[in-house]
Order: structure tokens, then C-alpha cells, then sequence
């Protein structure tokens, strides 16, 4: 189904206590809303969109990209925070710079700015889109002028929930092999297929894969960086 990621031998937990509200966010918005995927294929057409959803942020990127280096460095990351009204403190901004910066470049590129946006547009969602939300902890994708971006968003973790068979904010074997196997009930998937997708996406090699692991990977299967006519093979 999909290409084989780059796994990072640097690979670097949020800190507990951000990682806890993600996973409180993702099982909240598990419990709350219905979800439109019905197999693993449902998600991989989905790609397409997804790739055309996440370009939008590369304008983003290329405004707070001040050096045009290719890399956001803390002072330009701060900034960019900064104008989208996000306020975070330091230490949230410092765990998420180096969780995101997987190279260990000391710079967020174009799919680690992808994956942090939509860490912060997760962790900082209202507990209630119905009440009217305070300009200090606005979404970020509503200030980049960009509802298709945060749509692409909502979708992309609606698929890590459609994963998530038993609804504790992390992916395990178990669910993945379930998953691809769901997609063709008449013809089960090998084990060792199974097993490979999921090292996929198990960066740190715990036997758990996290929103943030499912993020990378997404956004190399998508292929964000890669030109139209070298879509990756699904």
C-alpha cells in the first residue's frame, strides 16, 4: 500500500505532559464524532486530497522561512507563533521544535512544519467548537486564511481514529493488521506485510505508534515535497 519511511535514529518524544492532552484530545474527538472511513483503501484515496490540502501550508512556511533556507529556526518559529496569535509558553514551543525536528538539523522543514502545525492545531482545539473561542487560543489554520488546510487536518486525524480500533490514542499491531484486512475480507493480508506497514510508521521502535508517528508518516506516504509525477506507490 505505501512506500517505506525514513525512520530517525533520533527519534525524540513529546514531553508527558503534551503528549497526555494529545492523546486526550484525539480520544475525545474519537468519542464525539462520527467517522466517514470504512476500510484502510477509504484512507488512501483520500491521498490525492490530502497532498493538495497540506501544499496550502507551503506559503505559510515560505512567510516565516525569513533567511529562505528551507528550515524555520526558533526565532523565525516563535515569530510565526507569534503572529498566528498562538500563545504558547517556551517550553511547549522549545518540546515541540525538537519532537518535530527529526533530522536533528536544527532547522523545521516544510513536512516538519506539516506535522507541527497540526500538533498545535490539535493539542489547542477548543474542548467545545460551539462556544466562541478566545482570540489568545485560536486555531492556527483559521489565521493562515486557510479552511481547506484545516479541513485536511480534521480528516487526517479522522483517519488515525478510524485506525485506532480500540480508542486509547495509539496505534498497535493489532489495529493495523485489522485494518488492512478489513479492506479486503475475502484475502487476508501476510503477516509480514502487516508487520512492515506498521515499522513504518513505529519510529521509536516501541510497538506503539502515536499521533505525531502517524503524522510523519502520512506526510511521507502523501509525498508533500515530491513533485506531481513522482507520487509515491501506493
Amino acid at each position: 500500500m505505501l512506500c517505506r519511511c525514513n525512520t530517525s535514529s533520533k527519534y525524540k518524544r513529546l514531553n508527558p505532559k503534551l503528549e497526555k492532552k494529545m492523546v486526550e484530545a484525539i480520544k475525545k474527538r474519537g468519542s464525539s464524532e462520527p467517522n466517514t472511513f470504512r476500510s484502510i483503501n477509504s484512507i488512501i484515496l483520500r491521498f490525492p486530497k490530502f497532498k493538495e490540502g497540506l501544499k496550502n501550508i507551503k506559503s505559510v512556511f515560505d512567510q516565516y522561512d525569513e533567511d529562505s533556507n528551507g528550515t524555520i529556526d526558533h526565532e523565525e518559529l516563535k515569530n510565526c507563533l507569534h503572529q498566528l496569535q498562538l500563545h504558547l509558553t517556551e517550553r511547549e514551543i522549545e518540546d515541540l521544535f525538537q519532537a518535530c525536528d527529526v533530522d536533528g538539523i536544527e532547522g523545521i522543514q516544510l513536512n516538519e512544519f506539516v506535522v507541527l502545525l497540526c500538533l498545535i492545531y490539535l493539542l489547542m482545539e477548543p474542548s467545545d467548537k460551539s462556544h466562541s473561542v478566545p482570540t489568545t487560543v485560536s486555531n492556527p489554520i483559521s489565521r493562515t486564511g486557510s479552511p481547506e488546510l484545516e479541513a485536511t487536518f480534521d480528516t487526517i486525524v479522522e483517519a488515525f481514529i478510524f485506525l485506532d480500533k480500540n480508542g486509547d490514542g495509539k496505534l498497535n499491531k493489532e489495529e493495523m493488521v485489522m485494518a488492512l484486512n478489513e479492506a479486503s475480507p475475502r484475502e487476508k493480508s501476510p503477516g509480514r506485510i502487516s508487520r512492515n506497514r506498521f515499522k513504518e510508521m513505529d519510529w521509536s521502535n516501541s510497538g506503539k505508534v502515536s499521533f505525531k508517528e502517524f503524522l510523519f508518516a502520512l506526510t511521507n506516504w502523501v509525498g508533500i515535497d515530491a513533485d506531481d509525477e513522482k507520487e509515491h506507490v501506493l
